[in-house]
């Protein structure tokens, strides 16, 4: 028996810029019924209490969107139940969250009542020392993602120019013309939420969400990121048709798009590299490498590969700094679990399924 793939986003990521947020595009406050921020520091239940809520979500058989953390895509960061207008989310940092409406939409739950604070004062100084450095790890993980955007910028504007973008253009508009009709008179609106990581484990892509929301997955094959050029004109015109549409940026370039989604047509777009393939036969594959000016990209050969080798070789550079930083991160969990009543998680949890589940 096969299970169909969870619909997993990021909010977050850790990008050339450092941290970016888009948490504020988890759902909109003024649409939602409920939304619960979780206050705790390491390791007092945050993802567990979300991960529970979510598996009572599914065994009633309603969705349930994950959003997993960029650092550690094991662990949740927040959920969402569409049908129940409702969302749970990590509110701590570095993807604080403040209510806009408190009281009437956005309420607090506060897991550090599950500390053992006395117990916790037996390890204060281990905590303490577990502390330093984990900041530090992230901080060289973004240098190096900086250095690594700056190559892959450099090598994108050896491959376009204008008349690359004008035959992007050009092929865009022939798929829209074949994929997207119009939807109404009003215009759709846009979602964004990432769809790949730089995370301790390496670059990830949730291209199962794809396969979960889609029927229909055109594959973008792009060694030098020219695939915004074609996405921004197909989002342009999905929404000019009136279709909602889920935006996905790329962590590297988060002004810039990596994959876009058109859940209501069951129609996406996807970006695959050398470095992270999109494994399933797509419905249709679109060279962009082709598109791209071949002979500025033939007088740069060595260039373009020396350039790939070296930016390569600064995100491996940065996935090891997050792997120092997940560590890290795990021994101070290791230090706060035993003094974490996880039996009152699970005993709030329940409870808040119950409110947020009722039929």
């Amino acid at each position: 028996m096969t299970t169909e793939p969870q619909v997993r986003f990021y909010l977050g990521a850790n990008s050339p810029a450092g941290f970016y947020s888009l948490y504020d595009q988890l759902i909109d406050p003024a649409q939602a019924a409920d939304i619960l921020i979780l206050k705790g520091g390491p390791g007092c239940g945050k993802s567990t209490l979300m991960k529970r809520v979510a598996r009572q979500a599914e065994e009633r058989g309603l969705d349930v969107e994950y959003i997993p953390c960029s650092g550690d895509p094991e662990s949740l960061d927040a959920i969402v139940l569409p049908q129940k207008k409702a969302a749970i989310v990590d509110g701590t940092a570095p993807h604080v969250v403040e209510p806009k409406y408190p009281g009437v939409v956005e309420r607090y739950v506060n897991l550090g009542d599950c500390y053992d604070r006395t117990g916790l004062g037996d390890v204060r100084k281990e905590i303490m020392e577990a502390m330093k450095g984990y900041k530090a790890c992230y901080q060289r993980a973004y240098r190096c993602l900086d250095a690594a955007a700056e190559i892959s910028s450099d090598m994108r504007a050896i491959a376009a120019s204008p008349a690359v973008e004008a035959k992007i253009a050009k092929r865009a508009k022939g798929i829209l013309s074949r994929e997207v009709r119009r939807n109404g008179t009003d215009s759709g609106k846009v979602k964004q939420r990432f769809l790949s990581a730089v995370t301790h484990k390496g670059l990830l892509c949730e291209f199962g969400t794809v396969d979960r929301l889609c029927k229909r997955v055109y594959e973008l094959a792009d060694t030098y990121r020219l695939g915004h050029l074609m996405l921004s004109h197909l989002l342009a015109g999905a929404v000019a048709a009136g279709h909602d549409v889920i935006a996905c940026p790329s962590p590297m370039e988060p002004d810039r798009l990596e994959h876009l989604i058109v859940p209501d047509l069951s129609l996406a777009f996807v970006t695959s590299s050398p470095a992270l393939p999109y494994e399933k036969r797509p419905y249709r594959r679109i060279r962009m490498d082709a598109m791209a000016d071949l002979e500025a990209v033939h007088r740069s050969k060595a260039r373009l590969k020396f350039s790939r080798k070296v930016s390569a070789a600064l995100v491996d550079e940065a996935v090891e700094s997050l792997a120092q930083a997940k560590a890290m991160h795990d021994e101070l969990e290791a230090l706060y679990n035993p003094y974490v009543d996880f039996e009152q998680v699970h005993t709030m949890a329940d409870g808040i399924a119950r409110e947020l589940l009722a039929e």
